[in-house]
């Protein structure tokens, strides 16, 4: 596997770090979990990374099972998470309102 950049891998999966990053900064999260479904996980160190160097947070990668949006890792909590990041990579096809009418 070709070790990409986070440009290219944010190409495949549009991240959208601004949004991760302002809520990171709203939220004055210092330590923050980034849990990836097994798809992702190859590319998890580099957008961890990202992350990091644009939020001044220290993240942690939950290499753990990921079955879906409802398997989140609670007991993290006493580590002292203080925000949870889940990232999924399938498409959800959102459509812009106004093109719906």
């Amino acid at each position: 596997m070709k070790n990409k950049t986070f440009e290219e891998i944010n190409q495949i999966y549009e991240i959208d770090i601004e949004k991760i990053v302002n809520n990171i900064k709203k939220n004055k999260a210092k330590i923050v979990l980034l849990q990836f479904p097994e798809g992702m996980k190859s590319y998890a160190q580099k957008i961890t990374d990202e992350i990091e160097n644009k939020s001044k947070c220290n993240c942690l990668i939950w290499m753990g099972s990921c079955f879906g949006a409802c398997d989140l890792p609670i007991e993290v909590e006493r580590l002292g998470v203080e925000m949870i990041i889940h990232f999924g990579h399938s498409p959800w096809g959102y459509r812009d309102v106004n093109e719906m009418k």
